[in-house]
């Protein structure tokens, strides 16, 4: 039967995409966000983070701290793109979230499953708006100067929609995007940093950032469930992976949340994964829902290698944590 032979998570922040010497760019951005959430999820600014940062953060954000802790996140993408090369996968699920890129408060999907033959990758357009080095860091999401089509497993997307379906989960499909649209950052970032040869994906998006539609930590976490059930019902003798795309905390470091969960999944503490705070799964802290939902999916397989730096970037400890893990 098919099967569920790999799991995989990741941060995908443009911090992976950018050289150390960028990171205390990030600033420029942090500290006008008008959105910024502290480690409880409530609604903070700049120069309230100023005054609660650790204690230590002038060490963490040091020049050579940064250069560390660079080396070490890449080293971990090199990691992943050789499990995810030697896998020998017949199909991948990619679940990650879209940040108004294809759907809007117009219309955003709960959960959505792309059931096209391909799906595009377009190389970002002229209309972004941000510094060169934050444009340079963005486009490495993307293809660099010509759209390419990627394979789309349609026939296991539309297998999965039917089932998910059967399991009461009220699932929004697509089968193309908007002209002249591509993939959105998370799923681009699977194609172009970890994936060493095309392997046909199934995109699965959850609406992790934007009430009032964002599934519950229960619902991602039965969702990767009904995923394996549908994997393990399709007919033939194939290898399927699943990778959720995004996290863990920002745009304030949550160290005791990243830390937390990596536990939970080490220990697959499926009571303890379900009954995550929401408040703290907000802004970009929200994209763990991805991770929770490869947790549902990936229980009969071990937490074999995890890698988690803290990835501060300003006083105020602003910043991404950046994890990384591999179950087989």
């Amino acid at each position: 039967m098919a099967q569920i032979v790999l799991g995989m998570a990741t941060s995908h922040t443009p911090m992976l995409n950018a050289p150390p010497t960028d990171w205390p760019r990030f600033i420029e951005r942090d500290s006008r966000r008008p959105d910024l959430l502290d480690t409880d999820g409530r609604l903070t600014t700049y120069e309230a983070q100023l005054r609660h940062a650790p204690a230590d953060i002038m060490a963490e954000i040091a020049p050579e701290r940064m250069q560390a802790r660079h080396q070490a996140v890449q080293g971990a993408i090199a990691r992943m793109t050789e499990y995810l090369g030697n896998a020998q996968l017949d199909a991948l699920i990619v679940v990650g979230d879209d940040q108004n890129e294809l759907y809007h408060r117009d219309n955003m999907p709960g959960i959505l499953v792309y059931y096209g033959e391909t799906i595009a990758n377009v190389p970002l357009g002229p209309d972004f708006k941000g510094p060169d080095w934050a444009r340079r860091a963005t486009a490495r999401w993307f293809e660099e100067s010509v759209p390419r089509d990627y394979p789309v497993d349609a026939a296991l997307a539309r297998h999965l929609i039917d089932v998910l379906i059967d399991r009461v989960f009220d699932i929004s499909a697509s089968d193309r995007l908007p002209d002249g649209k591509g993939e959105g950052h998370a799923i681009g970032f699977v194609h172009q940093r970890l994936m060493p040869q095309a392997v046909p994906i199934v995109p699965v998006c959850i609406n992790t950032y934007y009430p009032p539609n964002q599934p519950t930590p229960k619902r991602c976490y039965k969702l990767g469930q009904a995923i394996r059930a549908a994997i393990e019902s399709y007919p033939g003798n194939i290898r399927v992976g699943i990778i959720g795309s995004g996290g863990l905390s920002h745009f304030v470091v949550d160290e005791a949340l990243d830390r937390g969960i990596i536990d939970m999944l080490r220990r697959k503490d499926a009571g303890a994964i379900q009954s995550l705070p929401r408040e703290k799964l907000n802004s970009g802290s929200s994209e763990i829902r991805n991770w929770i939902c490869v947790a549902g999916a990936v229980s009969h397989l071990a937490l074999e290698w995890s890698l988690y730096e803290p990835g501060y970037r300003t006083p105020a400890g602003t910043g991404t944590g950046l994890g990384f893990a591999y179950w087989a």
